[in-house]
């Protein structure tokens, strides 16, 4: 590609080429992915292929549509049947309705669906293209916690969580357990997913996060068994079975240590912090200092754990207190990495993650459908789509960050959809783009 042609990728007609461009550099063979998912309907009434309607779902995501009708509007032009067709490459006369693509999301498994984000996930990690931020030179970071999708007055399924308060219903809800792949640069990659439900509507027990937990990791050990990880966790998982399960698969763990989860650890700590005094130290980075102190090998059950703790103070005098527990050894060497550049990441999948996906448009707390199956499918796509949407926003295609070039990411998801859906791309001009070699680097900061 041309130098000028280069420069001028974040303009309003060259927004389509980011995407086609970002999904033929990472995932060539994407819409081969998906048209292996095995299509359940009838081969004699099929008009619309199973990738093109899964290419809308995730546009859908990709260009914040925010609800499954508004396909019937923004996405029934020309232009768009045109650059859909050369994305997903088929040759469909219409945009279908919504319903259609409704109906193919009820009959199919939403663990096929996850197949595809996992060659996603299997695709990047080959590609090396974040080993440069892998956590102390080794190790991927990926971070577990649950989050509400959603939320309903009266039961929606045999499978809804029931909150009660004296033996009152109060809400019917469907919580979602995520593993994101996260980085210092603000990616968050959803790489695992388990939903939080009860087999039945009269359960004795609950499901639960902690329960949800052993089948997520289990998955997740499944599909990536060769990956060096560090898990981050909040305090609901310190404990014991956690630790043998991290250590059983060889994994890392950095995990928000509360006074009142473990008391005997933590006056352990508290004892043997004051004896060590060699293991403190005090560090200033402009207007913010941070005061360190860790322990090495406190002994529980069978487990030997190592606490690290950081105080910091800016400048305003307020202090913020952090303390973790990990099965990582801590050293003079090591121990700010492992709180500033381990620990203190795992609220990006609150932030990059959760709170992306429920405020800055992909609507994830909406019910895009009743149908329990098809709501697993959107979920899925919807993981898919911030994944793509991340390797644009964060990709050098892009000259200059998004926020500063387009004023946000919701501008520049409407931007590409305003692009997309009136004007049309040559295929004669997209072969001659995708013929010359290009690489697409992230920002590292």
């Amino acid at each position: 590609m041309s130098g000028q042609s280069e420069e001028r990728l974040h303009d309003a007609d060259q927004l389509k080429v980011v995407l086609f461009k970002t999904v033929h550099h990472f995932f060539p063979s994407f819409s081969n992915w998906l048209q292996s998912i095995p299509d359940p309907r009838n081969p004699l009434k099929i008009i619309y292929p199973s990738r093109s309607l899964l290419w809308i779902s995730i546009l859908l995501f990709v260009m914040k549509l925010r609800a499954r009708r508004q396909i019937n509007f923004d996405f029934k032009t020309p232009a768009f049947i045109h650059n859909l067709n050369l994305l997903a490459r088929t040759a469909v006369a219409q945009v279908p309705h919504h319903d259609t693509l409704l109906y193919l999301l009820k009959l199919i498994p939403f663990e096929l669906t996850a197949r595809v984000r996992k060659k996603m996930i299997h695709r990047l990690i080959r590609m090396k293209c974040f080993v440069s931020q892998r956590f102390l030179g080794l190790y991927y970071l990926i971070a577990i916690d649950a989050t509400g999708q959603l939320v309903y007055a009266r039961r929606h399924c045999d499978h809804c969580l029931a909150k009660k308060h004296n033996d009152k219903v109060l809400y019917y809800y469907h919580p979602v357990l995520e593993a994101k792949l996260v980085f210092p640069n603000g990616i968050a990659f959803s790489i695992g997913t388990e939903f939080i439900e009860n087999p039945a509507p009269d359960v004795d027990v609950q499901d639960c996060e902690q329960v949800a937990f052993y089948r997520l990791v289990e998955q997740v050990k499944k599909d990536f068994p060769q990956l060096r990880i560090c898990l981050l966790l909040d305090g609901l998982y310190a404990a014991a079975p956690v630790f043998a399960r991290c250590n059983q698969y060889g994994w890392k763990y950095i995990i928000t240590f509360k006074e009142g989860s473990m008391p005997a650890v933590w006056q352990d700590y508290l004892g043997i912090k004051i004896l060590e005094k060699d293991n403190h130290s005090l560090s200033i980075h402009d207007t913010v200092s941070q005061e360190f102190w860790w322990v090495n090998a406190i002994e529980h059950s069978d487990q030997h754990l190592n606490v690290l703790e950081c105080r910091e103070t800016k400048s305003d005098s307020s202090v913020t207190r952090f303390v973790w527990m990990t099965n990582l050894s801590l050293t003079k060497d090591n121990h700010q990495e492992i709180a500033n550049k381990g620990g203190r990441l795992r609220w990006k999948i609150e932030n990059e993650g959760f709170n992306m996906q429920k405020n800055g448009g992909y609507e994830l707390e909406h019910a895009y459908c009743e149908d329990v199956r098809a709501q697993k499918n959107f979920y899925i796509l919807l993981q898919i789509a911030h994944i793509l949407s991340q390797l644009m926003e964060k990709g050098s295609l892009i000259k200059g960050e998004v926020k500063k070039v387009f004023g946000s990411i919701r501008n520049f998801a409407r931007r590409l959809l305003e692009d997309f859906r009136v004007r049309i791309l040559p295929p004669a001009q997209l072969q001659s783009l995708l013929a010359v070699s290009f690489q697409i680097r992230f920002n590292t900061s």
